[in-house]
């Protein structure tokens, strides 16, 4: 894909930030009905009609009560790349944040032009 064709056009997953995940997971999943994929420590993640649902609480103060939209991309290095061409600042640069036997999770987080965290996001098969 060439950088002038580049455009975000898929959400992957949205962070939702919790006091209390442990609450938060029983709400979403026994009161909203939603499918729970599977959980880490201070964690827990939701199917939502193909965009997942990522409940935590916020790991910084001015991330606390904000929710975070992550926009699902085939090649995250290039995709950030794209982006700061087009005058992006990347707060983390695209790194790895988890792996299992069969692919690896890749994130990287900027913020739009009213200082809204956003995040690229990419699962590369092994």
């Amino acid at each position: 894909m060439s950088p002038e064709s580049f455009g975000l056009n898929a959400i992957g997953q949205i962070s939702i930030c919790v006091k209390d995940v442990a609450r938060a997971t029983t709400f979403y999943r026994d009161t909203l009905g939603m499918k729970f994929l599977f959980e880490f420590p201070g964690m827990a993640f939701f199917e939502c009609g193909g965009v997942r649902i990522y409940l935590a609480v916020a790991e910084k103060p001015e991330l606390d009560r904000t929710s975070i939209l992550y926009y699902r991309v085939p090649a995250i290095k290039e995709a950030a790349a794209t982006l700061e061409g087009r005058g992006v600042a990347f707060v983390e640069k695209p790194h790895l944040v988890h792996q299992d036997a069969t692919h690896e999770l890749w994130l990287a987080f900027c913020q739009d032009s009213e200082g809204n965290t956003l995040a690229l996001m990419s699962e590369v098969p092994k």
